[in-house]
């Protein structure tokens, strides 16, 4: 089974955006799946329902940094490798998405930031929202980085 098809079933099994992305990685990052989703779990609808940084795009950026990070906080190159590598894989999404802005996404109102009780997922809550494909988009674009970093 492809990731992205893990970070779909996790979307519509009730998981958050970031939560479906960061979880279909876990295994990749050498976590287990349920320590994965609590890390992510408060990056879901642009942070706690801020609807501010899509946490699909969250979820890209806790994966490679999983996986790639740097942990040497006074090498300053090798941060700002990493920076790089983040800026051009949100740059990806960021051009197929249309944003990197959830409210943006979600086509909502220019600031606009919802309370903390999430909605209820229903099958009109998964239809008129786009966010399964978009977690399914940063899945992918996971998926294509990882191949290009093994094959390295």
């Amino acid at each position: 089974m492809e990731k992205s098809d893990i970070a779909r079933e996790l979307f519509l099994s009730g998981a958050n955006c970031c939560q479906s992305v960061a979880g279909a990685f876990a295994e990749e990052c050498g976590m287990d799946q349920s320590t994965m989703l609590r890390l992510a779990s408060g990056f879901g609808a642009g942070v706690a329902r801020l609807r501010e940084v899509c946490g699909a795009a969250s979820g890209i950026v806790i994966v490679v940094g999983l996986l790639d990070g740097n942990d040497k906080v006074s090498d300053k190159a090798a941060k700002d490798a990493h920076y790089d590598l983040v800026q051009k894989l949100l740059g990806t999404f960021k051009a197929e998405a249309g944003s990197l802005i959830c409210r943006d996404l979600l086509e909502l109102e220019p600031q606009q930031s919802d309370g903390p009780v999430s909605e209820a997922r229903t099958e009109a809550y998964y239809k008129e929202r786009p966010c399964t494909g978009i977690v399914v988009l940063a899945a992918k674009i996971l998926e294509k980085y990882i191949e290009g970093r093994n094959k390295a």
